[in-house]
């Protein structure tokens, strides 16, 4: 079977290298990909993977070249293209894609959605307002004594979470959000939580519309620096899996979260078949969610899928088909670390370009 995975980072080059593992692929391409990915090849046929300089937000390219290739399953690694609807866009043209549609995107397009969803189906999350007012939002920060995290409502990167600890940190936050306006229209609303403690890990769920099957803990590290200081990122490096839960805990923590989601899923008319990434913290009341995201975590693929041992094609078909109900997830005993390499700077001003 012939394959197209769209996105160009880490993530997309861990799902190559694990995809082109399957003896059911035999050819495989990636828009546009990167120079790593075009050092893999499909283990059946040793057809090197092709990278095609389509940009991941290019939905008319992208829908062209699918049209002319026709991939028998188009894989979506980031998050933007799923928010713009390429998932939707392929199945209106008759092209199998795995993914999350439009609506189904919104659990991490829009954190207010996630927000609302949450508190209306019972999933535990941290106390939270949803502003567009910058004076509005400002008073809800001095309720919470200026310690929380102000989010950006849109897509940013990984980058539209600012914690804060004062008052005057909260409202520099909300002004340069909603009045300077330095994340765009992605800024145009803010949410607002209350600051928790504990211990932040990441959980993955693959999802079938109907079934959701939990992995293994992982965590990353968002901070750029060392010792956890310096601006969040979109992750640093992680591993897994995480020490805190140990396996009867992490299915406790996955139904107090999953099951109440799928039943929202279902009253709300949302067909989720993708990956469902929920941030949580563990606190001393429990588990709370951070916030949703609906695809492949980066650098948390990584780790992950040097530990799955299952045939990748084979979960994203069943995922796709809705047929996970059927399926077992395998997985290594062994760790998995990552560790990512940037620029210095980053997550700010850095140089592009430079050889690894």
């Amino acid at each position: 079977m012939k394959l197209l995975v769209i996105g160009s980072g880490g993530r997309e080059h861990a799902l190559v290298w694990k995809l082109a593992q399957s003896p059911h692929v035999t050819q495989m391409w990636c828009a546009p990909g990167n120079a790593g990915i075009q050092q893999e090849q499909t283990e059946k046929t040793k057809r090197p993977v092709e990278c095609v300089n389509i940009g991941a937000e290019d939905l008319p390219g992208l829908l062209a070249f699918a049209q002319e290739k026709k991939p028998d399953l188009t894989v979506v690694g980031p998050d933007n293209p799923l928010a713009l609807g390429i998932v939707d866009l392929f199945q209106r043209n008759g092209l199998r894609i795995w993914g999350p549609n439009q609506k189904a995107a919104q659990f991490e397009s829009s954190k207010a959605f996630s927000q609302r969803f949450m508190e209306k189906y019972g999933i535990p999350t941290a106390a939270a307002g949803t502003f567009s007012d910058a004076n509005e939002a400002k008073k809800f920060g001095v309720k919470l004594g200026g310690k929380c995290a102000v989010k950006v409502d849109g897509l940013a990167l990984g980058k539209g979470v600012l914690i804060c600890s004062s008052e005057g940190e909260v409202n520099k936050a909300i002004d340069d959000i909603l009045v300077n306006k330095a994340f765009g229209e992605a800024g145009s609303r803010v949410v607002i939580q209350e600051f928790l403690e504990g211990t932040e890990i990441s959980l993955h769920a693959l999802c079938d519309g109907k079934t959701a099957k939990l992995f293994p803990a992982a965590q990353d590290h968002k901070r750029a620096l060392d010792n956890d200081e310096g601006l969040n990122t979109g992750g640093m490096g992680a591993y897994s899996p995480a020490p805190f839960l140990n396996d009867s805990e992490l299915k406790n923590v996955g139904e107090q979260i999953l099951v109440p989601w799928l039943k929202g899923c279902a009253a709300e008319g949302i067909d989720f078949r993708g990956i469902l990434y929920p941030g949580i913290i563990l606190t001393k009341h429990g588990p709370k969610v951070l916030e949703f995201n609906a695809r492949f975590g980066d650098p948390e693929t990584q780790v992950y899928l040097t530990r799955l041992e299952n045939d990748l094609v084979e979960l994203l078909e069943a995922s796709a088909g809705g047929t996970l109900d059927k399926t077992e997830l395998g997985w290594s005993p062994l760790v998995s670390v990552c560790v990512v390499m940037a620029s210095a700077g980053y997550p700010g001003s850095y140089t592009k370009g430079r050889p690894i």
